[in-house]
């Protein structure tokens, strides 16, 4: 029973995340397919390239709600159950952090989209702002800096999850925050670079394009 209520959030968890805000705002709102323009990613920042700011207000913050969303269910559908397997117990916040990674993983490869999603970075924070608030702040304070003073958004979020993690250690270490919480953010940090493999070879090359660059409909170029 217990392992069906996991996997029952599992499923919960990738299906609110395979939500494509980016689709649904940029037909309800310009009447296209995101998918259509730019990267063809359904994030942030492909429809703020293609759409504007105000799209993609919408767009970020229906990625992180769907992610905070996610890993409270986890916790309300876990309750106080757990179970062990060998030397480990997996409970309330194993649950939270496993429904945050299937979140991101339905952000990026979402069933209700072709599979083809956005880098799972705002997803990323989302989980984390149910996680933990403080870490997902600094999260985006560093992304917001990060993205600004450089103009490249993929720098900025790469930043931002290192940072993150870099920060949850601290927690974890100094104040006892759970220890699957940090698991979070190190499996969320390294399936946000791997997403991010392609730009991050593009950065290296100083190919990479700048935030503020508008995109075109069917561009070959990537964000």
């Amino acid at each position: 029973m217990i392992v069906i209520k996991l996997l029952v959030a599992m499923i919960i968890g990738y299906l609110l995340g395979s939500i494509p805000f980016g689709v649904i705002v940029s037909k309800l709102q310009a009447k296209v397919d995101i998918r259509n323009y730019g990267s063809g990613r359904t994030g942030g920042t492909n429809v703020l390239r293609t759409l504007g700011r105000k799209a993609f207000v919408l767009v970020v913050a229906g990625d992180l709600l769907k992610a905070a969303v996610a890993v409270l269910l986890a916790g309300w559908i876990m309750g106080d159950s757990y179970f062990t397997i060998g030397h480990i117990t997996l409970g309330y916040a194993a649950a939270r952090a496993i429904v945050g990674i299937c979140a991101i993983m339905g952000h990026i490869f979402p069933i209700f989209a072709r599979f083809k999603g956005g880098r799972g970075v705002a997803t990323f924070i989302g989980g984390l702002a149910a996680i933990h608030p403080v870490a997902a702040l600094f999260g985006s304070e560093v992304l917001i800096i990060g993205a600004g003073l450089s103009g490249f958004a993929s720098l900025g979020s790469l930043i931002s999850v290192f940072s993150a993690y870099a920060l949850m250690i601290l927690l974890t270490v100094i104040y006892g925050v759970p220890f699957e919480y940090l698991i979070y953010t190190l499996f969320g940090t390294i399936i946000i670079v791997i997403a991010h493999r392609d730009n991050i070879k593009r950065l290296l090359a100083g190919k990479e394009r700048k935030l503020n660059q508008k995109t075109a409909p069917d561009s070959s170029a990537t964000p």
